[in-house]
């Protein structure tokens, strides 16, 4: 009887342990100093973003976020389904840019995804498109960076509110994470593009 007894207090005192690090934390991530959490949400290639996201009206914090979430700012990020460079295009999409006249082929060659200036003008352009596809919305567009435009069409023919009628928990996710870095990228860089 006293060897269960002990037992049961271990295991309350671990559970507490648990509860104080997650705890500890969820504090650390609300309250930590602006240098910490700029260790994990760096920001990199700021001319080249602004540059591009002038070019084609897109918010340059919006960038960086997508950039944070999809490559972690990996120049050479490479995803299993062929995406590739800082944010994550694939060659179709590249191709569909300048062949819809957004991005000059000429400039940019939709084959070098690689190349940061490239891959960053190339995906405002995407990006701007998605916006104006999705009449201003960037909830939509940042849904659709990740899911396709179809799919989100689907989801919101109703008239359902966007996060709840998303069927894919892995577009759930993107559209969280890309929007709280999207706040973080505003917090810590509140200056970073200006003019």
């Amino acid at each position: 009887m006293d060897r269960g007894v002990r037992f049961f207090t271990w295991y309350r005192v671990l559970l507490l342990l648990v509860v104080f690090g997650f705890g500890a934390i969820s504090w650390a991530f609300a309250y930590a100093p602006a240098p910490l959490f700029r260790l994990v949400y760096p920001l990199d290639f700021q001319s080249e973003i602004l540059e591009s996201a002038s070019t084609h009206g897109v918010d340059p914090y919006l960038v960086a976020a997508v950039i944070e979430t999809e490559s972690g700012w990996d120049p050479a990020a490479r995803s299993d389904r062929g995406a590739s460079g800082l944010m994550q295009l694939m060659p179709e999409t590249a191709h569909d840019m300048v062949n819809k006249g957004l991005v000059d082929g000429a400039r940019f060659d939709a084959d070098d995804l690689t190349d940061v200036r490239t891959n960053i003008e190339i995906g405002c352009a995407y990006l701007s498109y998605l916006i104006s596809y999705f009449n201003g919305s960037t909830e939509h567009a940042i849904a659709a960076y990740n899911a396709g435009m179809g799919n989100v069409d689907v989801w919101t023919r109703d008239g359902d509110e966007l996060y709840d009628a998303i069927t894919f928990p892995e577009t759930q996710a993107y559209l969280a994470r890309v929007t709280s870095a999207l706040d973080r990228y505003r917090e810590l860089y509140p200056d970073a593009f200006s003019s």
